[in-house]
């Protein structure tokens, strides 16, 4: 095991599938300059260009800063004989390219009769939460996961991170990968050889027996310390993160609602028609006779994300939220404010 960062294990995963497979290729904006640190193959940011070095121009391409393009392009590299790793850049840039990601990526395995498979890998990066704007913050894969034919992937760990987008490569279907940027610079321990999470199994980050919460992404982290600190209070937390939306471990989160009989699900993305929303369903009709109490969501209100940091920041899921719903799901009293203060300090 080596200790690396979540965007160091983004690298790793991408140059050992460029050095196991020489089909495997990465465009898009400025990946030849190792912008964001995922193209390099060092553990530095001013690793520059090392991708580009290592591999050639012919398998580490720039595009032209249109989404639309980039991911016609990467589709038609996939149906005729390459595996694709495309980087978007900001999540918020999907929505330029909807018709390919709809009606062609989506689609085309299933048009074509399965005579064409689509093995490509949309990277895109979630910058919520870092003072960016309504236009460069959103969270978009609920939007997504409404699309049959697309794999969703939400790693929240380094370790995460690295399985999965190797996983992603495999796939002979087309796999988004949405990475919070605020988790990025979170380490972890990574195995040095190489490994594969298989999609469609979730993990139970901390076990518990009392209340079940499932989190999503950055969520992820901030549950863990909401666990934490009910623990110094006898309150036994069951931390589940899904790891994949597309395909969904339901029958983890079931079974854990099963036993804890309670229900938390935290989410970063918009309340209405969010994964929250959909885990709760299932929730509700596989084990509604398990429930003690009612599902409580965590999420981000339907509201455009303001720029101003101090108003942003109140509103995703966080620990003191997370460990709000808790409370009101398992009967405790609320919160005072210094109790507030002392998780958020965590």
């Amino acid at each position: 095991m080596t200790v690396m960062s979540y965007l160091g294990a983004i690298g790793a995963a991408q140059r050992e599938a460029m050095e196991s497979d020489d089909r495997v290729v990465i465009i898009g904006e400025d990946v030849e300059a190792n912008v964001y640190g995922t193209t390099g193959a060092g553990k530095s940011r001013q690793d520059k260009g090392d991708f580009l070095q290592m591999f050639g121009a012919n398998r580490i391409r720039n595009t032209p800063i249109s989404e639309e393009v980039i991911v016609g392009a990467a589709i038609g590299a996939a149906m005729t004989g390459l595996r694709p790793i495309v980087d978007l850049s900001y999540s918020s840039f999907l929505y330029m390219a909807m018709d390919q990601f709809v009606n062609q990526a989506a689609k085309n395995r299933y048009m074509f009769g399965g005579q064409a498979s689509l093995p490509v890998v949309f990277r895109s990066a979630m910058f919520y939460g870092l003072n960016t704007g309504a236009h460069h913050s959103d969270r978009p894969y609920p939007m997504f996961m409404n699309v049959p034919g697309l794999k969703i992937v939400v790693p929240a760990t380094p370790y995460d991170a690295k399985g999965l987008l190797r996983t992603a490569v495999d796939s002979e279907d087309p796999v988004l990968t949405f990475e919070a940027c605020m988790l990025w610079g979170s380490k972890g321990e990574v195995p040095e050889e190489e490994y594969r999470i298989p999609f469609g199994q979730a993990k139970i980050a901390r076990a518990g027996d009392d209340v079940t919460v499932v989190a999503i992404s950055s969520a992820v982290p901030e549950a863990l310390a909401a666990a934490e600190a009910f623990a110094e209070e006898g309150l036994s937390v069951e931390v589940i993160d899904p790891r994949t939306l597309v395909p969904f471990d339901a029958e983890t989160v079931v079974s854990s609602v099963q036993r804890t009989g309670r229900l938390v699900v935290a989410d970063p993305a918009h309340r209405t028609c969010s994964a929250a929303a959909e885990i709760s369903a299932i929730v509700a009709e596989e084990a509604f006779a398990s429930l003690r109490a009612p599902i409580v969501r965590v999420t981000t209100p339907d509201t455009q994300i303001p720029f101003s940091p101090a108003l942003e920041k109140q509103l995703y899921p966080s620990r003191a939220g997370i460990a709000d719903a808790v409370r009101r799901v398992v009967g405790f009293a609320p919160a005072d404010d210094a109790a507030r203060e002392r998780l958020a300090s965590r």
